[in-house]
């Protein structure tokens, strides 16, 4: 045992290991586990073999002594296991005693508590927080109730139109709905709410809308407001231009659907369903004014509204620019930013679109009619009405109405076709019955005071283009029309009635027959800072009865010349009714060049045809003559031929007759021809007691005259509505056409100046005068007297054509020229039919010019006497030697060839051989003389 006690110690004190430890005792036979009765000792017996084996036996031994030490091991390990269970169960034992006594005690002072507080304590803290919760329920179904009756305060607060307050109050109510969400009344709330928010946005639509034609600050701002609650700033403006574009076409469908139903006065809607652009060719001519003018008055106040609009989000801009430039770090801020440059960017790009939809409106009615036979006066007032919108358009978005411009010049171009056609047409029936008589006006007649030149004083009419508005500036001073007309008043109402009082002027002035109220009248015109200054000249006196004649000194009358015939007539300009009428159309022209600068050229094509067939009627009347050719005397210079020529070929009908001339109306492009004038059969130019009819003569040549210099004082302004490129055209109008007019004095004058002195008896008698005496004569021959005679009825004869008519001196001067030129010419020509002369002969012939002379320049004040140097040259060519003869014939070509043969014939026939007067009057055949 000792032995065995001492193994098992060493095999527990050898180092365990788990798993061979476990493995050992996993080899343990089952048998030993079966029960407690079981005998090891017996089995192990009965298990050893018939024959025993030592070293099997100690093997077996081991064996056994190893499973024996696990085993022990074992045990010994779970049995410190069992002990630490065993105080843990123990201790648990402890802890269930004790909760025991807690839970005596609990159970006692519950039975205490129930004993020491009634149902009745419990009940009134139940009751308590009942209340409670009932309290914070009629709060929430008061705030329901207000909910439900909001649509009430909200429909109040929409008929007050006060927008901002209705939004701020809806999206309240919804703020406050989605905190009762969870009420089942509250949701269907929620939905009627959405749906009144949505009603308040399509009432704010219309509200906006309204802003379109009348624009209120007030208004304005409590829709903006509205939008800016809403968050929909963007889309308000995106709406505002769509209700721009409506407003301007729902406007001018109404204005000019009422004319047009109006007009046709009857129930039929038929014009309801039209389309605008052919409502617009419905307008009658005589509702046609009226109606453009209802047509731009509507159409300003759209562009009044939109005007102001831009000026309400200006200011605003201003107002809230800095505010938003120190707290721009918000996102709010940003947002806001964002919605004034989305603004800004559209209001600016809406100008132009509103300008187009107008033009392209008002183009729309411009074509929609024929104007081709309007009045005159009518078709101005048309004009003025577009340049006057033209200029809103300026001022409204710097556009220069090209549309508007492009259509209105289409109409003007027809119209001013025919209006000029018909204006040749009674120009020349004027001319045919034209008596020549003078037309009565005063002696400061001007014509910046006739009516159709008004428009030339008026920096402010409405005729200015828009082009000339920018430079002039606006009426107001530097007021827009936009602030002129801001509050009250409309620019088109303001012209139609300046028209009105220009008419009644116009009209009342052509009334009176006294001089005293004629003097009333124009009293008021005296002052002349509105007259243009190339007007700046005294003014018209437009009645048909003499004006006063003024009261001249005797020593102005001293001062004056002998041939000045004009004293005892004043010094009114000389004029006829008809060159009356051509300064009025004159006017017209201009008026319409004015207002309409993209037509000036054809206009003052059409100016230049006026002066033109009025200048060669003149001609045609009182000028035109086949002795021209063989007078020498130059009278009608080549640029005047010229101008003659031109005016012929470009503008008269040379085939058309007088009665056919009314169909020949449509001619091509704008050279229209127009049937030559015929003088009328009242004037007499034949009698030479009127000096074959001095008088109409002077009055139709001084009045081209006049006109020319009406023509000259308005060059500047003519000038300055010409395009550049047709400029040259003008300058050449005035150069070549303008200037020529007081070139026709001389052939008009001279046809006078020929028949009114008898050059032929003239010749007659120094025909019967012997030259070739021998002696020297002291006293000049009988038709020196005769002559001179002759020069003293026609001083007599002009004064009394001068009680008539004045005759200015330029006039009496080309007429005293003629007819002296024609006498020395004549003089020339008796000496040049000379058969024979001596040089006593020659001594008399001057003698008798020199007489002639001395008496001639008692008549008239004319210095130097005309072609004195003619015949005296030509007499004392008969001293010259055949060398210096020779010499005269090259030098002196203004004198004929049977002049120049005579010389050599009869002066110095006996001085030289036949081969050389023969040599002399070869020179004078070879000679070609044109006509000076």
């Amino acid at each position: 045992n000792l032995l065995e006690t001492e193994e098992l110690r060493e095999l527990r004190e050898q180092p365990i290991d788990p798993q061979a430890e476990q493995e050992m005792i996993e080899s343990i036979a089952e048998v030993y586990y079966s029960c407690d009765s079981f005998d090891m000792v017996k089995h192990e017996l009965e298990k050893l073999p018939p024959e025993l084996d030592l070293q099997e036996l100690e093997d077996h031994r081991d064996t056994l002594k190893k499973q024996q030490a696990a085993v022990s091991s074992l045990w010994l390990t779970v049995s410190i296991v069992f002990l630490q269970e065993l105080e843990r169960v123990t201790a648990l034992q402890t802890n269930l005693q004790l909760a025991a006594v807690i839970c005596t005690n609990a159970r006692r002072q519950l039975g205490v508590s129930k004993e020491g507080f009634t149902e009745a304590s419990l009940g009134l803290l139940a009751n308590q927080r009942k209340r409670q919760l009932l309290t914070g329920l009629l709060k929430s179904l008061r705030t329901i109730k207000t909910l439900q009756r909001t649509d009430v305060r909200l429909s109040e607060m929409l008929e007050e139109e006060d927008y901002p307050g209705a939004i701020q109050l809806c999206l309240e109510c919804q703020k406050a709905a989605s905190t009762f969400k969870h009420y089942s009344c509250i949701s269907e709330l929620n939905s009627k709410l959405q749906d009144t928010l949505e009603q308040i946005e399509e009432q704010l639509d219309v509200a906006l809308s309204k802003t379109c034609k009348h624009f209120d600050v007030s208004h304005y701002t409590k829709v903006q407001l509205a939008y800016t609650l809403l968050g929909k700033t963007q889309t308000a403006m995106d709406q505002l231009h769509m209700h721009f574009t409506q407003a301007i076409h729902n406007t001018v469908f109404q204005v000019v659907l009422g004319y047009v139903e109006l007009c046709a006065g009857n129930a039929d809607t038929k014009f309801q369903k039209m389309q605008y652009k052919d409502l617009c060719t419905h307008i009658t001519p005589d509702s046609y004014i009226p109606c453009l003018t209802d047509l731009c008055k509507a159409l300003w106040e759209v562009m009044l509204s939109y005007h102001s609009t831009m000026q309400w989000h200006e200011e605003l801009d201003n107002k809230e620019g800095p505010a938003t430039q120190d707290g721009g770090a918000s996102a709010g801020a940003d947002e806001s930013v964002v919605d004034r440059s989305y603004v800004k960017k559209k209001l600016e790009h809406g100008l132009t679109r509103i300008w187009q939809d107008v033009q392209l409106k008002v183009k729309a009615y411009i074509l929609g009619t024929d104007m081709s036979n309007f009045k005159y006066d009518d078709f101005i007032v048309v004009l003025d009405v577009i340049s006057r919108l033209m200029q809103v358009g300026e001022e409204f978005c710097g556009s220069r109405s090209e549309v508007l411009q492009e259509s209105i010049k289409r109409q003007s171009v027809n119209y001013f076709r025919n209006y000029h056609r018909a204006r040749l047409e009674e120009l020349r029936m004027f001319l045919e019955n034209e008596t020549w008589e003078l037309c009565p006006v005063k002696s400061n007649f001007s014509i910046a005071q006739l009516h159709e030149f008004k428009f030339m004083g008026q920096c402010h009419s409405p005729s200015l283009s828009p082009s000339r508005q920018a430079g002039t500036g606006a009426a107001g001073g530097d007021l827009s029309l936009f602030q002129q007309f801001l509050l009250e008043g409309n620019p088109f109402e303001m012209h139609i009635e300046n028209k009105e009082e220009e008419t009644e002027d116009v009209l009342a002035s052509n009334g009176y027959e006294s001089d005293e109220l004629e003097k009333n009248v124009f009293q008021d015109y005296d002052s002349d800072s509105d007259v243009p200054e190339e007007l700046k000249q005294d003014y018209v006196d437009e009645q048909t009865g003499d004006a006063p004649l003024k009261s001249v000194s005797r020593e102005t009358m001293r001062s004056h010349k002998k041939s000045d015939y004009s004293l005892n007539k004043g010094t009114a300009p000389i004029l006829t009714n008809t060159t009356l009428n051509v300064i009025r159309l004159l006017g017209k022209y201009m008026q319409m060049m004015n207002i309409l600068k993209p037509i000036a050229f054809d206009v003052i094509h059409c100016v230049s045809q006026l002066f033109d067939y009025y200048l060669y009627a003149v001609y045609t009347f009182f000028g035109r003559n086949d002795m021209y050719e063989s007078s020498g005397l130059g009278l009608i210079s080549s640029r005047l031929r010229t101008t003659l020529n031109r005016i012929q070929e470009n503008l008269i009908d040379m085939e058309s007759s007088g009665e056919s001339a009314g169909v020949h109306g449509q001619v091509e492009d704008r050279k229209e021809k127009v049937p030559t004038p015929h003088l009328s059969q009242l004037v007499v130019l034949t009698k030479s007691g009127t000096l074959y009819g001095l008088a109409q003569r002077v009055v139709a040549t001084e009045s081209l005259v006049f006109l020319a210099e009406q023509f000259d004082s308005l060059q500047a302004h003519l000038d300055s509505m010409m395009p550049a490129v047709k400029k040259p055209f003008l300058q050449q109008f005035y150069s070549q056409t303008v200037s020529t007019a007081s070139e026709l004095r001389k052939p008009i004058y001279w046809i006078v100046a020929a028949k009114a002195i008898d050059y032929e008896q003239m010749l007659l008698m120094m025909s019967g005068v012997k030259w070739d005496i021998r002696e020297i004569m002291s006293q000049h021959n009988v038709y020196v007297d005769i002559l001179l005679k002759e020069f003293e009825q026609f001083n007599a004869q002009l004064g009394d054509v001068s009680r008539q008519v004045r005759i200015p001196l330029a006039v009496s001067n080309v007429l005293w020229e003629h007819c002296i030129r024609l006498a020395n010419r004549t003089l020339v020509e008796g000496y040049a039919n000379v058969k024979k002369c001596s040089n006593e002969g020659r001594a008399l012939m001057q003698l008798d010019f020199q007489q002639f002379l001395m008496k001639l320049e008692r008549l008239t004040d004319l210095r130097p006497i005309p072609d004195k140097e003619f015949v005296e040259t030509y007499i004392k060519a008969y001293y010259l030697t055949e060398n210096d003869m020779e010499q005269f014939i090259k030098n002196h070509r203004e004198y004929s060839m049977k002049q120049l043969a005579n010389l050599v014939n009869v002066c110095l026939g006996s001085h030289i051989n036949k081969k050389a007067r023969q040599k002399l009057l070869s020179a004078i055949d070879d000679i070609d003389r044109p006509k000076r």
